[in-house]
C-alpha cells in the first residue's frame, strides 16, 4: 500500500496515497495553508514537493488557478507537423497535470474533508472510489474531478436521440458529442436483419454509458447484448438501461469486448487516438496501437450472423494528425475478411471545433466522423 508522509506541528504523519492515474506518491511532502504565496507553492510544485492542504478550500480553488496562470505563461513549443504539435501538446498537458496534481488534501475515513468552507463529498468519494475505510490523501485536481463527475451523474447528459438523459459514473466517457449517436440513430438497419423472421440481435462493444445500446434498442432491436472491459463501465451501463426501463431487451455483459454467439449487427465506436492513455477517463479517447479497433475488426466476421452488417463509428483526426492513414486502416478492414459496404459521414458540432486558441483547432475544425458499414467478404 502507497503511502505519503509530512510533518505537521512538529509531528509526524502519514496517510493512505490514491490515484487513479496511477501517479506514485510524492516523496517530499510539506503541510501548507492560506498563508504560502503562489509564487513560493508553483517554484516547490515544479521542483516535485508536494503541497498538503489545511487551509480555506475555496482559497485551495484559487490557488490552483493561479498555477495554471503561470504553467501558461511558458509559450508552447510548435511542431513542424500534425503529429508532432499533437505529441508536444500533449506532453505540455501532462506536465501541466502533474505540476497541479502536487496540490494535496486529505480526506477522512469516510471521505469527510476537513477544510474550511469545503462541500460535503463524501457521496461523491463513494461513487468515484467505493466505500470508505481509511484516512487517504488525493490531488487536489482528482478531488475536483470527482466531484465535477458527481454532478454529471446526477444531472445527466440529455440525449435527443432518446429524448431522455444518460448519467454517465466516474471514469466513464460521457456521452456529449451527439454525432456518433446521431450516426447510430439515424443510419438504415441492415436489410437482412430488418426482414428476417424472428427476433433481431445486435451487440455494441465497448458501451461506456450503454448510450447506443439504448438507442439500438429503442430503434426497434429486440435483443442487444452490451459489453465493455471496464467493470465502471458495465455498472453505469446497467445503471442507466435501467433508468430507461430496457433491462429486458438490453444485456450488459463483461469484461470483455466479444460476447458469444452472433448478431445481426455489431457495433464498436472505439477510442479514436491511437495514444497512451494517461488517466480513466482519458480510456474513452486514447486507444494505444489501435488495439481495440483491429481486436473489433479481427473478431467480426466469427461473430456476425448471415447478411449482417459491423458499424465501425471512427473519427478521422488520428489520419488528420498523421498518426494513422486511411490505407492502414483500409487494410485492417481487408485483412480481417471484411468489406466496406458504406460510408456516412458528418462534420463535428463539439465546443472544442470552435475554440480557435486550441493548439489542434485547425485539424479539429476539419475532423470527419463516419460510421463504416462493414460485412463478410
Amino acid at each position: 500500500m502507497s503511502t505519503i508522509h509530512w510533518t505537521e506541528t512538529n509531528n509526524p504523519r502519514c496517510a493512505h496515497w490514491h490515484s487513479e492515474n496511477a501517479t506514485p506518491p510524492p516523496s517530499r511532502v510539506i503541510s501548507v495553508d492560506d498563508r504560502i504565496k503562489a509564487d513560493a507553492a508553483y517554484r516547490l510544485a515544479c521542483e516535485g514537493t508536494a503541497l498538503l492542504w489545511q487551509g480555506d478550500f475555496h482559497n485551495a480553488r484559487q490557488l490552483l488557478q493561479a498555477l495554471g496562470r503561470r504553467i501558461d505563461r511558458k509559450p508552447s513549443r510548435q511542431g513542424g507537423s500534425p503529429a508532432e504539435s499533437f505529441h508536444l501538446h500533449r506532453r505540455a498537458r501532462s506536465h501541466r497535470a502533474r505540476v497541479l496534481g502536487r496540490l494535496l488534501v486529505l480526506l477522512g475515513d469516510d471521505y469527510c474533508l476537513n477544510l474550511r468552507r469545503a462541500p460535503d463529498v463524501r457521496q461523491a468519494c463513494t461513487e468515484a472510489y467505493g466505500p470508505p475505510s481509511e484516512p487517504m490523501a488525493v490531488s487536489f485536481p482528482e478531488l475536483l474531478g470527482v466531484i465535477g463527475a458527481h454532478q454529471w451523474r446526477t444531472k445527466g447528459v440529455e440525449v435527443p436521440a432518446l429524448d431522455a438523459r444518460i448519467h454517465p459514473h466516474y471514469g466513464v466517457f460521457s456521452p456529449v458529442r451527439g454525432e456518433y449517436i446521431d450516426l447510430v440513430a439515424h443510419t438504415p438497419l441492415p436489410v437482412p436483419a430488418a426482414r428476417r423472421a424472428g427476433r433481431r440481435t445486435a451487440f455494441d462493444l465497448g458501451t461506456g454509458t450503454g448510450v447506443l445500446a439504448a438507442v439500438l434498442a429503442r430503434r426497434g432491436i429486440d435483443h442487444v447484448v452490451a459489453t465493455d472491459i471496464s467493470p465502471r463501465a458495465l455498472t453505469c451501463a446497467r445503471d442507466n438501461v435501467r433508468r430507461l426501463h430496457l433491462a429486458g431487451r438490453v444485456d450488459i455483459v463483461g469484461p470483455g469486448l466479444f460476447p458469444e454467439g452472433r448478431a445481426d449487427l455489431i457495433v464498436c465506436n472505439p477510442p479514436w487516438i491511437p495514444a497512451r492513455p494517461t488517466s480513466a477517463v482519458e480510456q474513452g479517447v486514447y486507444d494505444p496501437g489501435s488495439s481495440m479497433l483491429r481486436d473489433f475488426l479481427d473478431g467480426l466476421t466469427a461473430h456476425l450472423g448471415p447478411g449482417g452488417e459491423g458499424w465501425l463509428i471512427l473519427s478521422d483526426l488520428a489520419e488528420r494528425l498523421g498518426l494513422r492513414t486511411r490505407s492502414e486502416l483500409l487494410s485492417d478492414v481487408k485483412a480481417a475478411g471484411l468489406h466496406v459496404v458504406d460510408r456516412i459521414d458528418t462534420r463535428p458540432r463539439h465546443p472544442r471545433a470552435r475554440d480557435t486558441a486550441d493548439p489542434l483547432h485547425a485539424t479539429r475544425v476539419a475532423e470527419v466522423t463516419s460510421l463504416w458499414r462493414l460485412a463478410n467478404t
